[in-house]
């Protein structure tokens, strides 16, 4: 698992979101960037988090952030997440797990008592010039915002 700290260059990624269309981050260089991950759409906990960001999305627009969520769904399944629910921001299908790989967001997770690999929940703030400022790993779902913003 790759460990980033604050201070260090985000990752550059290239991926496909919920309408096909290609994200790279070098392309974003000059907005900070909420670079959410999450274990899977449609269940409770990343759903809340979910809709917590996009509640506030105009606020994080103001403040200049881009919201960009993150986990291995399919193309399929992130879009009728973002539908659902009205998303006004980018779900990336990484289905390879290249991304989630780079930021350290796979690794070992237990849950009643048996250990497995998955998607660990963090969030990582990139400041402007692409470097990392802050990284959340005990994440509030239904409070996220006040986490990032407060």
């Amino acid at each position: 698992m790759n460990v980033l700290k604050v201070g260090d260059n985000a990752p550059d990624f290239s991926c496909k979101n919920q309408h096909g269309y290609i994200i790279n981050l070098s392309d974003m260089i000059g907005k900070k960037i909420v670079l959410f991950f999450y274990p899977k759409a449609n269940t409770p906990g990343c759903t809340a988090e979910a809709c917590n960001l996009n509640d506030n999305y105009n606020r994080f627009k103001s403040l200049g952030y881009e919201v960009i969520g993150v986990s291995s769904d399919s193309e399929k399944v992130q879009k009728n997440f973002s539908d659902k629910f009205s998303f006004d921001y980018s779900l990336l299908c990484d289905e390879d797990k290249k991304i989630i790989s780079s930021y350290g967001a796979w690794g070992q997770k237990k849950m009643y008592g048996k250990e497995y690999m998955g998607i660990i929940r963090k969030t990582i703030i990139i400041d402007e010039s692409g470097k990392i400022e802050q990284i959340i790993e005990k994440v509030k779902t239904k409070e996220h915002t006040a986490q990032i913003l407060d």
